[in-house]
């Protein structure tokens, strides 16, 4: 969009605004001055609470009489996505219409605020929400005031998810997938033009729009192609998909991990109930000890891409240390819910995918080996639980028990009801014979119920849908 254009946006309207990626940007814009307004369905989200802090009233449904006086329409890929009623009637009026993905990369560029940022995008198929916010609150502690976008509803280090800071960063979750499926195939964060990028780890998913992990690579390498010169990639050394990128990339970069043949080495990590400590070495110099007030052995090592990236933006490693001990997690990552009145123990996760379900559950096993272990998983799409069903099969082996739910839909995706949890169940069942299911949240809070776990239990619900709803109900039986 030409500058002089741009110079004129007073009012800005977002449709889908209660998701999680279309929130923050809302609340930048309101916060850089734009009048905004936005739409949704009626259902409740996780953002509900967040708009109503950020004082923004959600419209009911999808209409162009919302569109009266606006200047930039900012949509969603999600209901209907570009077919949208919104969408149809802003193009045929000529009003600008920018997707959640490139609105993320217009906001970074800054010219619609009459701002240069210097980027920060964190991509990877795990653990960039937990990064962002990490990287995010370290540069708020140091009294920076970045901007960011962070696709969650609520981070107790940052509060609201989004924010238009006075400082010069600007950091953004990466998001790999299409910037609308049917419309148009250009991965999200090919938007973005960031000074930082970090690939925390590669995975296949997606496969309603990814047909292979090969494609997966493709685009990350895209993205990384993209740095300037003077740019750095901050990656996953110990990703064996992402040491095949990197002999691709000619542009500058630095390694974390594991391995000793890493820039940025994690050693001797202490898993607690609420907390992570571990050394970091960096370019073969002891940073010392660092600590972080949420535990998980993924998340000490999220913790070592943040800090990779701190340290690379000159940050001294005491300025990292006193910014890194204020992140205490964010909703619904790892989240310590409560203690239900039986005394079992409630956790809630996002973990959606094979990987992320069984690092999630190998650290629940490490922090409380004596506990029994049940988790309440959601599915969430139909294109991924087919798909990946092998691993999924696999993913809840050495727990007491895992209840299935019905899959949740996503509001993306079309999918025929020839493949269910059932067929989950079975599957799991042949690796570990510990699954049973149950279609509704409601099944799940009555069987809980009558099983009267006790204080030996871990209870965890686990999934990217609304599973997450029922967590307060445990807390009270």
């Amino acid at each position: 969009m030409q500058l002089r254009i741009m110079k004129r946006i007073k009012k800005v309207h977002f449709i889908g605004i209660k998701g999680v990626g279309m929130t923050p940007l809302a609340i930048i814009a309101k916060q850089a001055g734009f009048s905004v307004t936005g739409c949704d369905v009626s259902e409740e989200f996780i953002t509900d609470k967040i708009l109503k802090e950020a004082k923004i009233e959600p419209l009911v449904g999808f209409s162009s009489d919302h569109l009266k006086k606006i200047d930039l329409l900012i949509t969603t890929g999600a209901h209907g996505g570009f077919s949208n009623p919104e969408v149809i009637d802003a193009r045929a009026h000529a009003m600008p219409v920018w997707s959640q993905g490139q609105a993320v990369g217009e906001f970074m560029k800054g010219e619609i605020f009459n701002r240069k940022f210097k980027g920060i995008s964190v991509a990877g198929s795990h653990g960039k929400t937990t990064t962002t916010g990490m990287i995010a609150t370290v540069l708020k502690e140091n009294n920076l005031d970045p901007s960011y976008v962070i696709g969650t509803s609520f981070l107790p280090s940052l509060g609201l998810p989004g924010h238009f800071g006075k400082g010069d960063f600007f950091v953004a979750e990466a998001d790999e997938y299409a910037t609308e499926i049917k419309n148009d195939r250009t991965p999200k964060f090919l938007w973005q033009n960031p000074n930082i990028a970090v690939f925390t780890n590669l995975d296949f998913d997606h496969p309603d729009f990814y047909k292979s992990l090969e494609e997966v690579k493709i685009a990350f390498l895209k993205f990384a192609n993209k740095l300037s010169k003077n740019s750095i990639l901050v990656a996953n050394g110990d990703d064996r998909e992402i040491l095949d990128i990197l002999k691709n990339y000619n542009g500058n970069y630095v390694t974390f991990g594991f391995s000793k043949n890493n820039d940025y080495i994690i050693k001797n990590v202490t898993l607690k109930d609420t907390q992570a400590f571990f050394w970091i070495e960096a370019k073969g110099q002891n940073l010392g000890e660092f600590a972080i007030q949420v535990s998980g052995m993924h998340n000490a090592f999220n913790a070592l891409s943040a800090i990779a990236v701190c340290n690379e933006i000159g940050l001294s490693r005491e300025a990292i240390k006193k910014g890194l001990l204020k992140f205490s997690g964010s909703k619904r990552r790892f989240e310590y819910v409560g203690e239900s009145r039986l005394g079992f123990k409630v956790y809630d996760d996002y973990a959606h995918h094979p990987t992320e379900i069984k690092a999630s559950l190998g650290s629940f096993k490490k922090i409380y080996p004596k506990f029994k272990i049940i988790c309440i998983f959601q599915p969430h799409m139909t294109s991924r639980t087919r798909k990946l069903i092998k691993h999924f099969s696999t993913s809840f082996i050495g727990i007491n028990q895992v209840i299935i739910c019905d899959i949740y839909a996503s509001q993306r995706e079309e999918d025929g009801p020839s493949f269910s949890s059932k067929d989950l169940v079975d599957a799991v069942n042949k690796e570990s014979s510990n699954a049973i299911f149950l279609p509704t949240l409601s099944d799940v809070v009555e069987y809980v119920d009558k099983k009267r776990f006790g204080n030996d239990t871990i209870i965890i619900t686990m999934g990217a849908g609304d599973v997450y709803k029922i967590a307060p109900k445990l807390i009270n039986l």
